[in-house]
């Protein structure tokens, strides 16, 4: 039976039909679950079974509810993206013009570059660092600039010391090395690991009590990957962002810095502007003349949070085609055709 938010959010009864559809014929390949959030009331929520792994480890084959934990890959980087903000809110972590290498004095024996002097917080923030840094092989690859940071006894020399391909600011080249270093950032500036900086500052005034987040070698959390939340907890994120920053009369991070945030500040090569951690893009809808601005976090194998915010439309989406070179084309044909097919 279709969902009563259907009606509310002015979706077609037959939505739940048609994803169902694409999984039996396979045009929605990997589907595990597909959560619709709009105007108050969550207008959608599918489940799949499927096969699913979380951060690597092999899980077999899954039936996906709502209390299943899902890897969200590198949709953990906006949320990083989030802690970053509600720290410099709390006065822990510097303001993003200061200068990146200060806040690291231990690494003082780097070769001198002044290109590494000119590095500020906010070229981390937006991915334009300059620095070599390779994430276009499979993460299943050791020579993945990411999987390498991982396996490596110290992550921030790691990141720090690879060489400048470009000056600050002038290229953008993704990297979860910039968001490694975030979130030490919030760590050494709040006086805790960064899971539980997490778990204080945003995850308990949402009323997110279950998650896991996966380590590298050096025992540290993977602040560009490896966070597992449970799909309805990650919408409950968005909802939280598409409320300016509140929940239920608690001010969780400004709206100063969500605004900040999803400007655009990068061009990404790929159709999309780049934000502090967010992507940007535009998208018509049906009663829509122009295009209309949306926000997302994206995670390898398909992780989707998209967020449209003069729509106040939420929409989450997990899979699991992890490290397919075509994962994108499952979250898309939902978005899409899906979801923004039937936005009003």
């Amino acid at each position: 039976m279709p969902s009563p938010g259907l009606a509310e959010a002015d979706f077609q009864d037959d939505v739940p039909e048609k994803l169902d559809a694409g999984v039996r014929s396979g045009l929605l390949r990997d589907l595990h679950s597909v959560l619709v959030w709009r105007s108050g009331k969550i207008a959608l929520e599918r489940y799949y079974t499927g096969v699913d792994e979380a951060w690597g480890r092999p899980l077999g084959t899954v039936t996906f509810a709502p209390e299943t934990l899902h890897d969200l890959r590198s949709v953990t980087k906006s949320i990083v993206g989030l802690l970053y903000g509600i720290a410099l809110d709390r006065g822990l972590v510097p303001p993003p013009d200061a200068p990146l290498l200060a806040q690291f004095p231990e690494y003082s024996d780097l070769p001198v570059d002044p290109r590494r002097a000119q590095l500020t917080i906010l070229h981390a923030l937006i991915m334009t660092l300059g620095m070599e840094w390779d994430e276009q092989r499979s993460y299943a690859d050791p020579t993945n600039s990411e999987r390498a940071m991982e396996d490596a006894s110290d992550r921030n020399r790691y990141i720090l010391d690879r060489p400048f391909v470009a000056a600050p600011g002038e290229r953008w080249i993704y990297s979860g090395g910039a968001v490694a270093l975030v979130g030490s950032l919030i760590a050494n500036g709040s006086g805790m690991r960064l899971q539980e900086f997490a778990r204080q500052a945003l995850f308990a005034p949402l009323g997110i009590t279950v998650f896991e987040w996966a380590k590298g070698n050096d025992d540290v959390v993977s602040a560009a990957s490896g966070l597992r939340l449970r799909a309805r907890d990650l919408l409950t994120i968005g909802q939280m962002v598409l409320a300016g920053g509140e929940w239920f009369g608690t001010r969780v991070v400004s709206r100063a810095w969500l605004d900040a945030s999803f400007q655009p500040a990068a061009d990404s090569g790929e159709g999309l502007k780049y934000g502090r951690l967010w992507w940007i893009g535009e998208a018509t809808t049906p009663v829509t003349s122009g295009a209309r601005r949306w926000i997302a976090g994206i995670g390898n194998g398909g992780q989707r949070l998209f967020l449209m915010p003069d729509a106040d439309l939420a929409t989450v989406v997990l899979c699991g085609a992890y490290n397919a070179p075509d994962d994108w084309i499952t979250p898309i044909r939902i978005w899409r055709e899906i979801v923004l097919a039937n936005v009003k």
